[in-house]
């Protein structure tokens, strides 16, 4: 913007310039013109009294003393040729003889000329070229034919053409410098402002200096301390969101807590009940292998569900490519929930392979559409679970047997939030967007006939790296 508008004040000024200077080189040739007209005409007249005579008697020694007499320029024009002829284009004689015989025709150039008041300006050859019929008891008895030199006129206006153009050329330059610094001072403070907005963009939103803003005069201050505002406004609610995010997260940790609770307890007192009995029988060798392999399969459970817990509720720095066994984690998370509703759940994880997906991110995102899918349908109902490779995406579907989920729920869902805030139960659902953001996933989400909704992801895969199987 500081470029473009002194640029087009330039052009401007420029256009203007240019339309100026050929109104005033127009208006000087036609006052030109006009000043020609009338010396040749007081020439002219003159010239035809003395000649008329001469030209009646047809006596071509006495028309040339006349035109000889005339060689002097009497009115500021100096004649070049003049060359008087009788009614039939005849030369009677000529102010240069050598170059205009006399009782010879015409030359073109002269035969061509209009009779009449006006001047015939021949700027390419710097000639003015006129003729005035001689006439005698009404009766026409001979032309008189001039070539004028106006060269000077030429020069004056070349010289004021040269003028015109050097001091258009000077104006236009300090305009358009006057225009640039003058853009420049006012663009100032929408250059700060987009350089905060680029800011934001790239490396988050920042307020605006307070010596900034202070300097600041009229509705720049206004603005500025309205940006201000909104900075502040947009890191707070990235703290909140921040936070609610982390509550959200450690919400539904404890939504599976009474679940990993009986999980672990079953275990634990199996494992109780194999310690009394290896107290008691332990010196029965049948007993004891017995038995210490049932606690050995107790405290693997116990392993398998912290470290899943753990695996999906803690972030991970350093995490790594998603592996099929950090989706099938899941099913064990949610088996609790499961057989608390009497559900049915269809699992089926075709990925085989290790996928350069962050895995920390994709598991809370499962585990949320999990949660939510075991809590929108009801007791008996069915929960399905699919991965899949498909092309450059890992695809991702789960679908339940609820009611349907509402259209405030799909609009965060699908579009972050456009239509609905993350309160009014869309909480989960809004955090499960901020995580597929992270991962820049694609989310669709469909109504089931005759119930339940159906939700699938897709999450653009930045390559695959093949392992050994490790089922």
């Amino acid at each position: 913007m500081g470029i473009k508008i002194p640029l087009v004040v330039t052009i401007f000024m420029a256009m203007v310039a240019g339309f100026i200077s050929e109104r005033v080189l127009s208006r000087l040739e036609e006052a030109q013109t006009r000043h020609v007209t009338d010396l040749t005409a007081v020439y002219l007249d003159g010239l035809a009294l003395a000649l008329a005579d001469p030209v009646l008697h047809d006596d071509p020694w006495e028309v040339f003393d006349v035109l000889d007499r005339s060689r002097q320029p009497a009115v500021g024009l100096r004649p070049l040729q003049t060359v008087v002829a009788n009614p039939d284009g005849v030369v009677i004689a000529a102010l240069d003889p050598r170059a205009v015989p006399s009782r010879m025709k015409l030359p073109p150039a002269l035969v061509e000329t209009k009779t009449g008041a006006t001047v015939e300006m021949r700027d390419e050859d710097g000639q003015a070229v006129t003729r005035r019929n001689l006439s005698s008891g009404g009766k026409l008895i001979g032309s008189v034919y001039t070539v004028f030199d106006i060269t000077s006129l030429l020069a004056e206006r070349r010289a004021v053409l040269a003028t015109l153009i050097a001091t258009n050329i000077v104006l236009t330059l300090v305009l358009g410098l006057a225009a640039w610094l003058t853009v420049r001072r006012m663009m100032k403070p929408v250059q700060v402002l987009a350089r905060h907005l680029r800011t934001e963009l790239e490396t988050g939103v920042a307020p605006i200096p307070d010596r900034v803003v202070s300097e600041a005069r009229g509705e720049f201050k206004t603005l500025f301390a309205a940006f201000n505002h909104m900075a502040a406004a947009v890191q707070e609610r990235e703290a909140l969101l921040s936070r609610v995010a982390q509550e959200e997260r450690l919400a539904s940790l404890g939504r599976l807590a009474s679940g990993m609770a009986h999980e672990i307890n079953n275990p634990l007192g199996g494992i109780l009940t194999a310690l009394d009995t290896l107290r008691e029988h332990g010196g029965r060798p049948d007993v004891r292998d017995r038995t210490i392999a049932l606690i050995e399969r107790g405290l693997n459970g116990i392993r398998d569900v912290v470290r899943t817990a753990l695996a999906v509720h803690r972030p991970d720095p350093g995490s790594h490519s998603l592996r099929p066994i950090d989706l099938d984690d899941l099913e064990l998370l949610i088996a609790p929930e499961i057989r608390r509703k009497r559900l049915h759940l269809c699992w089926n994880n075709e990925t085989r392979d290790e996928m350069a997906v962050c895995a920390t991110p994709v598991r809370q995102v499962v585990l949320n559409l999990l949660l939510n899918a075991c809590h929108a349908s009801p007791p008996g109902g069915d929960v399905a679970f699919r991965a899949s490779a498909e092309g450059p995406h890992l695809v991702l579907q789960v679908e339940d047997s609820g009611p349907g989920l509402p259209e405030p729920g799909r609009l965060v869902l699908e579009h972050g939030g456009a239509g609905a805030h993350p309160s009014n139960g869309a909480l989960g659902l809004w955090v499960t967007r901020r995580l597929l953001d992270e991962v820049k996933g694609r989310v669709s989400v469909t109504q089931r006939e005759p119930f339940g909704t159906s939700v699938v992801i897709r999450i653009p895969v930045a390559g695959k790296r093949m392992l050994a199987d490790v089922a």
